[in-house]
C-alpha cells in the first residue's frame, strides 16, 4: 500500500510539473534568413492577439517589431538607438488615403505624357516600390511537389505574378509543428495591416495559409523571394512557450520618433 501511494504521489507530481508545458499558449519561432552572403537569425514570439519579432538589420542595428492585434497598433523599435515608431490603424487608413489621392493626381498628370515617357515613369515608380504605382497583382501559387527543410517534409509551391515566378514556398501542416491554424491568426492580421501601405511587401511577410485564402496551405518553413534582392528564410526551431506581458510592451525610456511619412506625428518622449 505504501509503495502504491508513493507511486501515485510521484505520478501526480510529474503531471503537475508537466502541466505548464501543455498550458503554454504562445509560439516561439526561430528563423534563419540568407540574403546573398549574409545570414541573420530572427525570432518571432506569437500569442493569440500579439506578435513580436526581433532581428539584426543590414546596418547591424538591433530591431524589434511588436504588433498588438486587439489595439491594432504596430511599434517598430530600434534597440541600438533606443528609439521607436508607432503606427495605429487610424494612421494606416489616413496615410493610405493620402497616398491614393497623391497617386491619382500623379496618374492624371502622367496621362498627358508621351507613351514612352509615361512607361519610363511607371517603371521608375514600380522599381521604387511606390504604392499605387501599378495594380497589385495577387500571387498565384502552384503546388509542384515535396521537399525537406530541416526535420520536416514539406509541400513545395511556386508563386507567380503575371506568369513570372517570383516566390518559392515549402509548407507543413501546423499540426506537424504541434500547433493549430488559429495559433497564427495574429500573423494574418499583421499582413493585412501592413498591406494597406506596402501591398507587395506583405507578400514577403510570415503568413500561415489556407488554399482558399492564400493559394497555399500550411506554415511556410522555407520562403524564398526571387530577384536581385532575393532572400531565403527557413524555420530552424519552433516551440510552445508562455511569454511575460513585458515581451510585448514598449521599453521604458525609449524616444518616440516620427515614422517618416507625410502627416506623421512629430517626435516626443515616452
Amino acid at each position: 500500500m505504501n509503495l502504491f501511494r508513493t507511486s501515485l504521489s510521484l505520478t501526480a507530481a510529474a503531471v503537475l510539473l508537466a502541466a505548464p508545458l501543455y498550458a503554454a499558449d504562445g509560439v516561439l519561432i526561430v528563423e534563419k534568413t540568407t540574403t546573398g552572403t549574409t545570414t541573420r537569425t530572427n525570432q518571432m514570439q506569437i500569442e493569440k492577439t500579439r506578435m513580436r519579432g526581433a532581428n539584426t538589420g543590414a546596418n547591424g542595428e538591433q530591431q524589434t517589431m511588436i504588433f498588438d492585434g486587439t489595439k491594432q497598433v504596430l511599434w517598430m523599435i530600434n534597440e541600438t538607438k533606443k528609439t521607436y515608431n508607432e503606427m495605429t490603424k487610424a494612421d494606416v487608413d489616413r496615410l493610405s488615403n493620402q497616398m491614393s489621392d497623391a497617386m491619382a493626381q500623379m496618374q492624371a498628370q502622367m496621362a498627358n505624357l508621351p507613351p514612352a515617357q509615361r512607361a519610363q515613369m511607371e517603371a521608375m515608380m514600380k522599381g521604387r516600390g511606390m504604392p499605387g504605382a501599378a495594380a497589385v497583382v495577387k500571387t498565384e501559387y502552384r503546388k509542384v511537389g515535396t521537399d525537406k527543410v530541416g526535420k520536416w517534409t514539406c509541400d513545395r509551391y511556386d508563386g507567380y505574378q503575371n506568369n513570372q515566378k517570383t516566390t518559392e514556398l515549402c509548407t507543413v501542416d501546423p499540426k506537424e509543428l504541434g500547433f493549430a491554424l488559429t495559433d497564427f491568426e495574429v500573423a494574418r492580421q499583421l499582413a493585412e495591416f501592413f498591406a494597406k501601405l506596402v501591398p507587395q511587401g506583405a507578400e514577403a511577410m510570415f503568413r500561415v495559409g489556407t488554399a482558399e485564402a492564400q493559394g497555399f496551405s500550411g506554415v511556410p518553413v522555407r520562403r524564398t523571394t526571387l530577384g536581385p534582392q532575393g532572400s531565403t528564410t527557413e524555420i530552424t526551431d519552433v516551440s510552445r512557450q508562455n511569454f511575460p506581458d513585458a515581451t510585448f510592451a514598449l521599453p521604458a525610456g525609449y524616444q518616440k520618433e516620427d515614422f517618416g511619412v507625410p502627416g506623421g506625428r512629430g517626435r516626443g518622449r515616452q
